[in-house]
């Protein structure tokens, strides 16, 4: 009997497991992003096959979303900082999610070491955002995943991302194979440096040149409204070591047009050919030849600088003086956009008769915004942009100053004879690049694209930019600017950094290292996605994008580069976070130099322009470091104070620069 009962108990048992296993559901998958199943075409005329094709929302509301959409349904693939989105339907618990839960990896690699955690975590209700932790690959698919571990929902989505590095290399091989100079109307015999402005060689001995001045040209069409700008003279801290001070231009092919943007084509396809042609100008100083330092035979060796934002080619004379010392001629042009307007004079006052001379500066400015003025960068801004172009406006304007960069080096591998004795006064070969700032942006573009320059030195640049101008107290105004003039507007109250007191916006975007945010206020999100699709539209014209190729992945037939970065602790222009993310994407922890300006009698001040600004404490120190290491050959990399500790050499702890610091 007892065992009769025991039976009956254990079949009960068995028919109400059932019963329960037979009613309970599993739980739904979530909702994941990006996906190339819902979001992407099959296209043949990409490279990744794909080619993204976003929903629209009604563009007579959601003006702005429409025109970036349009951008970004032109591009072959997801971005290489992708946000990563799950929607949920059950409560999160923020701590499981972790690298083995939620984690991407690259489709065919399923191993833990494969395995890609998320940074930057946002929940908003039932939604999870966050970013890879590292850059991804561009023109590469991965797998997102979705264990049951954070709350029994599982699920997985692949995506495909961009080509991000590949059209500028192909602008680059049509200088080296010469299509771009026909294409653009450069005769094979224009090709060169022309030190002939206004009609006259513009050379001078440095021991006729008294100081250097730019008038800057204001206004459209009133050539005689100059404002002068006094530039300064490096020959009183350089001395005898400066030779040669000339001004001159050479003719660049253009890929941008006149909406300042190049258009796109499908990656696949032939790349556009440059469209037109522009004469940049150039300000050069050479060394002075002495018994203790001769003309090297085939000339000196030069260096380009790439100057910062709203600066200009006159920062050659800031920037020079330790290449002087070393037998280092300097170079440097205008960024796209900068310099004033067309009318724009350089003038130099002399020691000699003529008492001084003004000639032609080649302001590259243009009248953007239509108000019938110049700004010192417009051309490189949206400012008075169309709507349809503002998100890349500074991508191609960017791309074409590397492009201008590498057509100056290519002008200079023809020869030079500075002072018209008819021997050759600049070397052809062995070019080196350094920068500031904006100079170190689009010259991470140029190192990684330039097969023909090996050697280079970036002095505080960051990226993307959106995230440079957020977080820059500087900056942060034009970005709500950005965000009042969008349709809809984006402003939903906080710190403006505008001085007039208007509203500003509370984005509530944690950095790489910050713990996630949960709850981020009304409108924060929106906020959030019109960054993250600002930054993927730009990322081809984007540093980060370009530092793997550095050293990491090389492009085919190059040899990796040598190059040191330096960035300064508390940098309010390009916020730490912005030069990390540089620094993180191109593994170049190992040769950044972390200038301690809290560590310095300057500690108050803005360390941003500490290479080229005389009243900060680590100019000379960090322009020895350079000149070192681009006369070295890329071999040396100098503590230009070891006993100091102002410099770090290399960075102490990298996780340093995950924080504003100031």
């Amino acid at each position: 009997m007892r065992h009769a009962r025991t039976l009956l108990a254990a079949a009960l048992v068995v028919v109400l497991t059932a019963g329960l296993v037979a009613c309970t559901r599993p739980a739904p998958a979530p909702l994941i992003g990006p996906s190339d199943a819902s979001k992407t075409v099959a296209d043949a005329t990409q490279v990744t096959g794909r080619r993204v094709n976003l929903p629209f929302p009604r563009c007579t509301v959601r003006r702005s979303d429409c025109d970036e959409i349009r951008l970004l349904n032109q591009l072959d693939g997801f971005d290489v900082d992708p946000r990563i989105t799950v929607g949920f339907v059950r409560p999160v618990d923020l701590a499981k999610v972790n690298r083995d839960t939620v984690y991407l990896h690259q489709v065919g690699d399923n191993s833990p070491e494969g395995r890609i955690g998320l940074r930057r975590l946002v929940l908003d209700n039932l939604v999870l955002y966050g970013q890879p932790e590292h850059q991804l690959r561009e023109g590469t698919r991965y797998e997102i995943v979705v264990t049951p571990g954070v709350n029994g929902q599982a699920g997985k989505a692949t995506f495909t991302t961009m080509t991000t590095t590949r059209e500028l290399l192909a602008f680059r091989r049509q200088l080296d194979s010469g299509s771009a100079y026909a294409a653009a109307g450069i005769a094979t015999s224009a090709r060169g440096l022309d030190f002939v402005i206004d009609g006259k060689r513009r050379v001078y001995p440095a021991a006729n040149v008294v100081r250097p001045r730019r008038f800057n040209d204001l206004t459209v069409g009133t050539g005689d409204a100059l404002a002068e700008e006094t530039v300064f003279d490096s020959s009183k801290s350089a001395g005898p070591a400066l030779g040669t001070v000339a001004f001159g231009s050479f003719l660049s092919p253009q890929w941008i047009d006149a909406n300042r943007a190049i258009p796109r084509r499908p990656s696949r396809s032939p790349a556009l050919a440059p469209t037109s042609r522009a004469r940049v100008g150039f300000a050069l100083i050479v060394p002075a030849a002495t018994a203790a330092k001769p003309k090297p035979p085939g000339g000196w060796p030069v260096a380009i600088f790439g100057p910062g934002v709203t600066r200009s080619k006159y920062d050659v004379f800031l920037a020079a003086d330790e290449n002087l010392k070393q037998g280092i001629a300097t170079i440097a042009i205008d960024p796209v956009g900068h310099a004033y307007g067309p009318a724009t004079q350089t003038g130099v006052d002399l020691a000699l008769p003529p008492s001084s001379e003004r000639f032609s500066g080649f302001g590259r400015a243009v009248d953007v915004a239509g108000d019938g003025s110049y700004d010192s960068r417009d051309g490189l801004s949206t400012k008075g942009q169309p709507a349809r172009y503002a998100s890349i406006a500074l991508r191609d304007g960017l791309r074409q100053t590397a492009l201008d960069n590498m057509a100056l080096a290519r002008a200079i591998a023809r020869g030079a004879d500075v002072d018209g004795d008819g021997a050759p006064d600049l070397r052809r070969s062995g070019i080196s690049y350094y920068a500031q700032s904006l100079g170190g942006i689009y010259g991470t573009m140029v190192m990684a694209a330039d097969p023909s320059i090996a050697v280079g030195a970036l002095n505080v640049p960051g990226g993307p930019i959106l995230e440079i101008a957020r977080l820059s107290p500087g900056f942060r105004c034009e970005v709500t600017t950005e965000l009042e003039r969008r349709r809809p507007s984006l402003i939903n109250g906080g710190p403006s950094g505008c001085s007039d007191g208007r509203p500003g916006f509370t984005e509530a975007m944690p950095l790489f290292a910050d713990p996630p945010v949960t709850n981020p206020p009304p409108g924060a999100v929106r906020i959030q996605q019109a960054g993250v699709r600002t930054n993927w539209i730009n990322r081809s014209g984007s540093p980060e994008a370009f530092a793997p190729l550095l050293r990491l992945r090389p492009p085919s037939g190059q040899a990796a580069k040598k190059v040191i970065y330096q960035f300064a602790y508390g940098d309010e222009t390009v916020p730490n976070p912005t030069s990390a993310t540089i620094m993180r994407a191109g593994a170049l922890q190992d040769v950044t130099t972390l200038y301690r300006n809290d560590r310095t009698p300057t500690a108050g001040s803005n360390p941003h322009g500490f290479l080229i600004d005389p009243r900060l404490t680590g100019r000379q120190p960090a322009l020895l470091q350079v000149a070192t290491f681009i006369a070295s050959g890329g071999a040396t990399i100098l503590d230009p104070d070891a006993a100091g500790g102002v410099f770090e050499v290399p960075i102490a702890d990298p996780a340093t620069l995950e924080r504003l610091n100031f």
